[in-house]
């Protein structure tokens, strides 16, 4: 799926913010949004609420690309908002694994702009649930 639009992946917010996967690999995942209108404040700036989804479905997605067994929930998301990024701008989220546990998984993302500056930061921890993922419909 690399260079593809996520418009038909679970869960469906993913879907909404229609982000183009760059890279993935054990570990890592890295996917571009542009800042569309819906996804401003009054400012025309990325609304903080979008960044935060952006980060947390960046994270599940190189989550889930680890091949876990069971479905793994967040169970928090801490941001530093740390500069705007425009109507029309570019960005980028990575997300890495910083530890993997026997049932929790420790990331860290962040958003940047094409110039490299880093819009927002995150850091998640991931535990793993008691629902098998061969038993989702997805």
């Amino acid at each position: 799926m690399i260079g593809k639009e996520l418009i038909n992946t679970t869960p469906t917010a993913g879907n909404w913010l229609a982000g183009t996967l760059l890279e993935v690999e054990f570990g890592y995942a890295k996917v571009e949004f542009e800042v569309r209108k819906e996804f401003c404040n009054p400012g025309r700036i990325l609304h903080g609420g979008i960044s935060s989804l952006m980060l947390d479905d960046v994270i599940g997605i190189a989550n889930f690309a680890m091949g876990s067994e069971y479905l793994m929930s967040s169970i928090n998301l801490n941001v530093d908002f740390l500069s705007s990024a425009k109507f029309g701008e570019k960005v980028q989220v990575e997300a890495k694994l910083i530890r993997s546990g026997a049932n929790l998984n420790h990331w860290e993302a962040v958003i940047k702009k094409d110039s490299g500056k880093i819009v927002a930061k995150a850091s998640s921890n991931m535990i793993k649930t008691h629902v098998k993922i061969s038993d989702l419909v997805l």
